[in-house]
């Protein structure tokens, strides 16, 4: 059998290894990303002997005891236990079409919304979002405190509805008061560069919520929008900081030491031009990846673009925007 070597980190794999003693990357994760979504459409045309054959699958892709075998686990469990769909339900609804008469669309409609509503505000996010708005109006003021936590809600829901545009289970924001906040979703083997394309997604989204305040700004003059602007901007742009815990750390996994120093090359350029010290600890942060002993041997040009798009526009507004005393 040829010698198999990790496609992340180059390191040697063992023969039925399932995950790089180095790097942690799913050996087979490709074939997992595959066999989920093939197993959601299943699902989705409720043929749930089909999807659950495909989960199986799945399971012996993974190793025991990680957090995928346990996700699978569980949705596997959940799909055995769900009531059945079929003819009973069209049933069910002729009936009551026929008490409600004309408002029966009406109330289809909220029926149908009902889980949407709930799924978006469950308590822990909607208190959580509550507490957030509240601090920073103690320290800034109502308008301003309002402004940042929709800001961030944007940035955070940047995220969210990555996650989920891609089939993946997620949970609405949770925002921690002077911290910041965050999005818990489950990865299942995803490749590193739809890790990455998730973790700029948020700082994507701040960029446009930040853009739009700048626009207000220009049109009526107000210092409450270029505040929130150059903030926004300034806190998108330490967010792309590639360290532990910040969303650059997940941008910059599938980026070679040749992306990672193109990237520190360019935030040089943004920095000369816009005198941002940020830039600088962003510079600082892509120079340790270069120096990680574990970076993939050939990187992903499409992060990096999307990457250096997202520096150079925060880069502008924060250049652009003037600080508000």
């Amino acid at each position: 059998m040829p010698e198999q070597s990790c496609r992340r980190c180059g390191a040697t794999l063992e023969p039925g290894v399932l995950i790089c003693p180095q790097c942690r990357l799913l050996v087979h994760g490709d074939e997992v990303e595959f066999l989920r979504h093939s197993a959601l459409s299943r699902e989705e045309q409720e043929d749930r002997s089909g999807a659950e054959q495909l989960w199986q699958q799945a399971l012996s892709l993974v190793p025991p005891g990680s957090p995928h075998e346990v996700w699978i686990r569980r949705h596997i469990a959940e799909l055995k236990q769900a009531p059945a769909t079929g003819a009973a339900k069209p049933a069910a609804q002729s009936k009551w079409t026929k008490r409600l008469g004309p408002l029966a669309p009406l109330a289809l409609v909220l029926a149908k919304a009902k889980t949407l509503f709930f799924a978006l505000f469950k308590l822990k996010f909607l208190f959580s979002f509550v507490a957030f708005f509240g601090f920073y109006w103690a320290l800034f003021g109502a308008w301003f405190g309002i402004g940042f936590a929709v800001m961030i809600l944007l940035h955070e829901m940047g995220h969210y509805v990555e996650v989920r545009r891609r089939g993946l289970p997620a949970e609405m924001p949770v925002f921690l008061p002077g911290l910041g906040a965050y999005v818990k979703w489950q990865a299942l083997g995803v490749t590193e560069e739809v890790r990455a394309m998730i973790s700029l997604a948020g700082p994507a989204a701040g960029t446009v919520a930040a853009l739009v305040a700048y626009g207000l700004f220009l049109y009526n003059g107000h210092p409450l929008w270029a505040a929130l602007a150059h903030t926004g901007a300034w806190l998108n742009l330490l967010n792309l900081i590639p360290v532990w815990v910040l969303d650059g750390e997940g941008a910059a996994r599938p980026l070679d030491r040749l992306g990672c120093f193109s990237l520190l090359l360019f935030c040089g350029v943004l920095f000369w031009w816009t005198s941002q010290p940020v830039l600088l600890l962003v510079m600082a942060g892509l120079g340790w990846q270069i120096y990680k002993k574990h970076l993939p041997l050939e990187g992903s040009l499409r992060v990096q673009l999307y990457f250096a798009s997202v520096l150079a526009v925060l880069g502008w507004l924060m250049h652009a925007t003037p600080i508000v005393q």
